[in-house]
């Protein structure tokens, strides 16, 4: 009989490696991965998304910081970038271009694939934490009451049965977690879908070599505007090696191609300032063009179902996930692992009730991302079946009054970046003196362009005059 403390993670992804890391310190962990995970920083069949743009915002790295201290160094070492927000950030919102205030915020930019191993090989180190590759979950063990492990296809195609004290799953956009309920005798769980149509379509570059040589360049991103169909958009960070990741995006009637020949015309005339496109006009292109449909938001809210099973839990992913362009799902992923790490340590392993508390904490760090997607991709048409509500047209219009107020207010500029790094939760921006600073909009002029400075301009190879700010 199974006496000792376990563990099962469904997933061996970012998410799920920080949900193994949150449980180690509990009981032994079994990470169920279907791919061979790659022993150093490369692709996998079951990461197609690796090649596009990837943030970890400060919340997140904080929180994976949290689980795995001394990530931060161990990235940077290995040419991750960490860049002050809104310092070095080149960002025109739907409402004009933002104005370049003291760092209040952070990211950590790297290639997705570094960040994966970097954090997979803290968590695989870990002497509670194994991993089983090339094998599948097909299904939960248990009943409505309980679930006791869960039924796995190896690559062979032999079944088995792995028990566990907790199920976690980890498996991302296509899990099958409601499915698996409803075969238990459970009702499937509220969920809301906002599809704007997004497609994504990214390119590596060699940034030119006096960006390589000044070691640094700002993060730059069009973001398309909501009130205007198609949106379109593009993003330009830099990662180690001396590389830009640019991607391209658009929604219905406005996506961009798979063809790297095309790529540069989109970049340079869809979005709402070709900033991007000028910067990468005489940059070398490192790999071909990946694109990729899979960009809906949607929420399961699988924290207000009536009956919920003992042993089991979902996060990352699986839970919730966003339009891409706003950068959120690794560091809620990572917010959600701390917060099953601090509700086991709190409640106690094995008490009654305990995944019911933790499936409600791993949903808390999610709302704020899920409403500023919200805010934003449901004004898209298409978007839902029967368009936005009324709630969603006066949380969109205030959000926007705040962009606006944004571009010309750095007091406002930090308390919106509180939420959108997520660092502070969205119900700061129901502060008061927020609104009224939103009533009165900027106190400064809009600015007349991108503001990047002299230094950086030059090292892109760029006239001054073509993408300077002004104003």
């Amino acid at each position: 009989m199974r006496s000792a403390r376990s563990a099962i993670v469904l997933g061996g992804s970012l998410a799920g490696m920080l949900a193994a890391r949150a449980l180690a310190g509990f009981a032994a962990v079994t990470v169920v991965e279907r791919d061979t995970l790659p022993e150093g920083p490369g692709p996998r069949r079951g990461l197609p998304q690796a090649q596009h743009t990837h943030v970890l915002w400060s919340g997140g790295a904080r929180a994976v910081e949290e689980l795995l201290p001394g990530t931060a160094e161990l990235l940077r070492g290995r040419g991750a970038h960490h860049v002050p927000v809104p310092t070095d950030m080149v960002v025109l919102s739907p409402r004009g271009w933002f104005r370049r205030w003291e760092e209040s915020h952070h990211t950590l930019l790297c290639s997705r694939e570094l960040l994966d191993w970097t954090v997979r090989r803290q968590v695989l180190g870990h002497e509670r934490v194994t991993v089983v590759e090339n094998t599948t979950a097909e299904g939960l063990l248990g009943d409505a009451d309980a679930v006791t492990g869960v039924r796995v296809r190896r690559a062979d195609g032999r079944e088995e049965r792995l028990t566990a004290d907790l199920v976690v799953d980890a498996t991302g956009r296509a899990s099958r977690a409601s499915s698996w309920l409803r075969e238990l005798g459970l009702p499937a769980p509220a969920e809301r879908r906002i599809d704007p149509g997004l497609v994504y379509a990214s390119r590596v570059f060699r940034a030119p070599a006096a960006v390589r040589a000044l070691g640094r360049f700002p993060t730059v991103i069009v973001q398309a505007d909501p009130r205007r169909a198609p949106g379109q958009g593009a993003s330009l960070i830099m990662i180690e090696d001396g590389r830009w990741i640019v991607t391209l995006f658009g929604t219905r009637g406005g996506e961009p191609t798979g063809d790297g020949d095309a790529f540069m015309d989109f970049a340079l005339q869809a979005p709402r300032h070709p900033v991007v496109g000028r910067l990468i006009a005489d940059a070398e292109p490192l790999t071909g063009v990946t694109r990729t449909r899979s960009t809906a938001n949607y929420r399961r809210f699988y924290e207000r179902m009536r009956r919920w099973p003992e042993g089991f839990a979902v996060l990352g992913d699986a839970l919730a996930a966003y339009n891409p362009s706003y950068g959120h799902g690794m560091s809620t992923a990572a917010q959600s692992a701390v917060a099953l790490r601090d509700t086991v340590g709190r409640r106690g392993w094995g008490t009654p009730g305990l995944a019911r508390h933790v499936q409600r904490a791993v949903a808390g760090p999610v709302d704020a991302a899920w409403i500023l997607a919200v805010g934003q991709d449901v004004l898209y048409p298409g978007a839902t079946e029967h368009g936005p509500t009324l709630r969603d047209k006066l949380a969109s219009a205030y959000v926007s009054r705040l962009l606006h107020t944004a571009t010309g207010n750095g007091w406002v500029a930090r308390r919106v970046t509180d939420v959108t790094s997520l660092e502070r939760t969205a119900s700061v921006l129901g502060d008061p003196r927020l609104s009224l600073a939103a009533l009165r909009g900027p106190r400064r002029p809009k600015l007349g362009g991108p503001p990047l400075t002299g230094e950086e301009t030059a090292a892109a190879g760029l006239p001054a005059s073509s993408v300077t700010a002004s104003g």
